[in-house]
Parts: C-alpha cells; structure tokens; sequence
C-alpha cells in the first residue's frame, strides 16, 4: 500500500466531516444518526442530498457550494478517494457537507423512511456482466432500497458514460411508468436551459477523462413513488 493513501487514512479519521461506521455493524444495526442526520450533524431542516458511490466527492462538493440551503452527504467505500473531497469541504469551510465511508447496500441502516429528497449516482460501476446485474446502482433492489428512505416522489439522477447501464436503466423507468424529468442521451451536444441541467456541468475528473476519450455522457432524472414497487424491466 502506498505511503500516501495510508497518510491520507490516518489524516481522514481526524476530519471532522467524515464517519466510518463499521461495516459488519450495519449489516444488522440502525446507525445511531439514522433519521437523524439532520438534527444531529447538520443542525437544520434542510432538504438532504445524497451521492452514492461520490469517490472523490467532486460532485457532492460542488453542489453544495452551489446550493447552501441544502445539505448533503457523500457515501463511499474507498477512504483514500474520500479525503480528496472532505479536506477540499473543509478548505472551503463548507458546513453543508458529510462524507460517510459505507457500502451502499448497508443504505437502509444509515437512513431512515423518508429522510432524503434527493439521490445522485455519478459514473457508478455498470456490472456489465449479467450475472452482475443485481449489483447495479439502478436495479430493481437498489431502486427500491432507495424509495425507502426518500420522500414520496423523490429524485434520482443518472450521470453516465457507460450506454449499457444508461439503456438498462432507462428500460427499467419506463417499464415501470416512472415519471422521467430528464433524458439527455448526450449532454454535451447541445446546450440545456432546464434548471436541474445546469449541475450536469459540474465535471468529475473521471468524467473529464472519459470526454477526453470521445465517450458520450448521459443523463437520466427520475422520481421514486412510495406506493410502486420497482420490478425488473421487461427485455427488449
């Protein structure tokens, strides 16, 4: 292991903006903050964010110096991609910010029913192959772990430059008549006046690679309604 990443571990756990909780514990216990995030980090009633998967937390950063009247938490697994976005928060002196060191799939012991208005996934791993695709951010299991702790008809959005996982999420929407805010198969091509496109130009370094290489971005806005539940999508 490389003598900055275990630098960048030790000087993460003195940052006050990140929480690892352990990992086994929330296979099986509510974490003490759940339902309380809020309350009991933020100190307000703002609307709350999240970015799953945020690596680096570009994206989380940057919408909240965009928009200080809401709060958001950035969830990862990896600590050293984590440091990079809680030490540029702490630069700024951004309070609207939390990074939690988490899988995603523990999500439901970290927030409670109703707790979230809002869920980014930035350039998640598409689990190309089929025997992967249970593992997808935006599969049914995810989907519905997801309108669990959101509001009823809270959002979800997709930035991608993987067309599998664009295509397949798009087929789940719309098999399950979800309501779609947005459904830009290229970002980049053209540009965009509606008010949720401006973050869309908010650019991970990931992404800037992926332009670089003539790959096209995608982009897909959608709601979750509490009553639905989310099925697989019917094959093309």
């Amino acid at each position: 292991m490389g003598k900055n990443k275990l630098a960048r571990w030790a000087e993460i756990k003195k940052f006050g903006n990140v929480i690892e909780p352990d990992n086994e514990l929330i296979k099986t216990t509510n974490h003490p903050l759940r339902g309380k995030w809020n309350s009991g980090y933020f100190c307000n009633n703002n609307p709350l964010v999240l970015e799953l998967g945020c690596g680096k937390g570009e994206y989380t950063v940057a919408l909240a110096r965009k928009y200080p009247e809401k709060n958001f938490i950035g969830i990862d697994i990896k600590g050293a991609r984590l440091w990079r976005g809680a030490r540029t928060a702490i630069e700024n002196s951004l309070c609207n910010v939390l990074f939690i060191r988490a899988r995603i799939e523990f999500i439901n012991s970290l927030f409670a029913e109703d707790e979230t208005d809002e869920i980014w996934l930035t350039f998640p791993d598409p689990h190309e192959k089929r025997r992967s695709e249970p593992r997808r951010l935006t599969g049914p299991s995810f989907l519905n772990r997801y309108r669990c702790l959101l509001k009823n008809n809270g959002i979800i959005n997709l930035k991608t430059d993987n067309n599998l996982l664009y295509e397949y999420t798009l087929r789940t929407v719309m098999s399950n008549n979800l309501d779609i805010l947005c459904n830009l198969p290229d970002i980049h091509s053209a540009p965009h006046l509606n008010y949720i496109n401006a973050d869309l130009y908010i650019r991970t370094f990931y992404e800037e690679a992926f332009i670089r290489e003539g790959k096209k971005i995608h982009f897909l806005s959608f709601r979750l309604s509490k009553d639905k539940i989310i099925s697989d999508a019917i094959p093309i």
